[in-house]
């Protein structure tokens, strides 16, 4: 038996200025037998050479001096980065709104240079594995506008999506197709960032029907749900994420929070946002961000510490300033044109399985309402819907990755106006008073939608100001 290395690279975190570029990857067994191919599980990295006990993340061992090196689209270096004592660093002194090249080198080596190897899917177990596939990665991005300039903005939103791409795919499991889907978006649309609706992982299996054994509270477990499906986007767009229920001990055994801080660089990316009262963090996670000076885009916590106990963490006291500041009255100075709320529980929901929260509505919807939001993006049900209350338009996207196809029962109650029971993630697109929003299928194509009565309605929903 030998081991493989696959190295990842990650377009971390972006501002009108600098760029934070993280590096890592995966460890395999590689069987001469049928056995093939089998990813290294975290408390087994100790066997590999030389030893460690992550492989990919903000908190992980390094892998040496390393220096990134960011060029302009002539090919002239522009700005470098290097480090000795992580796996991560940021570039700065970029111009705003300007495309740019990096690449990652790690003691003189070009980290992830030339044709990867990813994951395939054979007809048989043997078959399963890290196959040469002729990919290379593209590093290219482009740095958010200036704070204080007016500008478009393209974005996808993404829930419930971690269920992994180890195995084929099924009805109810689509990830790999959503994920293929979005990639193609990414140039085609000029998709500049994705946010992520909760649920980034999900359980591997369960015990008496409770989800136990890759919970996403380890490195290993991101490689099937997040690193590989999204390979070639996350080395290209920042991902915002939010936090579902999947993704705390709500309802599984363990926490995921502290690895999904480490894998989404939350602290690198949130450093002093908090005093600067654009972060609230634990419990819970709360933040917002601007691009451009007229799109705010804010991250809700809408989880709880547990199943059985504890308020959602955005009725703790900690939180009161931050949602005040961030959905303030009308009247005030330097407030954007839009202010979308993302989140993962959606307030209006016509089910089959969730229905509306009563605490959204209660607690969150008056702020919505007094600072003009008009847009609210949610998961956690497993399919597509849009509904319109007094105004706003609340679209629950939680069909990146599980499906359920059952038809909803509470139509009037979420003020329904269209739904799927689909594999999809959401394109926004924003200029100026006008926003479109559209859900986008597994072959890249605008969603099949219908209203509560069955009959088909637009794909693309306007929203104008």
């Amino acid at each position: 038996m030998k081991a493989h290395f696959e190295p990842y690279l990650y377009l971390a975190g972006l501002t009108h200025t600098s760029a934070l570029i993280a590096w890592g990857g995966f460890y395999f067994r590689v069987a001469r037998t049928t056995a093939g191919w089998r990813l290294i599980d975290d408390s087994d990295l100790d066997h590999v050479h030389p030893p460690r006990s992550s492989s990919i993340g903000s908190h992980s061992y390094p892998y040496g001096h390393t220096r990134v090196e960011v060029s302009d689209e002539d090919g002239r270096v522009v700005a470098t980065g290097e480090t000795r004592s992580a796996n991560h660093v940021w570039v700065t002194g970029l111009e705003p709104d300007t495309t740019y090249r990096y690449r990652v080198m790690v003691n003189g080596r070009e980290w992830a240079g030339g044709s990867r190897r990813d994951w395939a899917i054979g007809s048989a177990p043997a078959e399963q594995g890290m196959v040469e596939t002729g990919r290379a990665y593209d590093n290219l991005f482009r740095t958010h506008p200036r704070p204080d300039t007016e500008a478009a903005l393209a974005f996808a939103a993404i829930g419930d999506f971690g269920t992994g791409v180890r195995r084929p795919s099924t009805e109810a499991r689509r990830q790999r197709e959503v994920a293929a889907a979005l990639e193609g978006a990414v140039d085609r649309e000029g998709i500049r960032l994705l946010l992520t609706t909760g649920d980034n992982i999900y359980a591997g299996r369960t015990l008496l029907g409770i989800p136990v054994g890759a919970t996403g509270d380890e490195d290993d477990d991101w490689f099937f749900t997040f690193y590989q499906p999204y390979r070639y986007v996350i080395n290209r767009i920042p991902v915002y994420p939010s936090i579902g229920n999947h993704d705390g001990n709500e309802t599984e055994i363990n926490d995921d929070r502290d690895q999904i801080t480490d894998n989404f660089y939350l602290t690198e990316r949130l450093v002093g946002e908090e005093a600067a009262g654009r972060a609230s963090i634990g419990p819970g996670l709360f933040y917002r961000f601007r691009f451009g000076s007229q799109i705010e885009l804010v991250c809700l916590d809408t989880s709880r510490r547990s199943l059985l106990f504890g308020e959602r963490f955005f009725r703790h006291v900690n939180h009161g300033p931050f949602l005040q500041a961030a959905f303030p009255p009308p009247g005030g100075k330097d407030l954007p044109r839009w202010r979308i709320p993302f989140s993962h529980h959606p307030p209006y929901s016509a089910g089959p399985q969730w229905g509306n929260s009563r605490s959204s509505i209660e607690h969150l919807v008056p702020l919505y309402r007094r600072s003009g939001v008009r847009m609210v993006l949610s998961g956690h049900e497993h399919n597509f819907q849009h509904s319109r209350v007094d105004g706003i338009d609340y679209f629950v996207t939680g069909g990146g990755g599980k499906v359920r196809t059952g038809r909803p029962g509470g139509f009037t109650s979420a003020s329904t106006r269209a739904w799927a029971p689909s594999a999809h993630f959401l394109l926004v697109r924003i200029e100026g008073t006008r926003a479109v929003v559209t859900a986008v299928g597994e072959d890249g194509r605008p969603l099949p939608a219908v209203d509560p009565s069955g009959e088909p309605v637009a794909a693309h929903t306007a929203i104008e100001l």
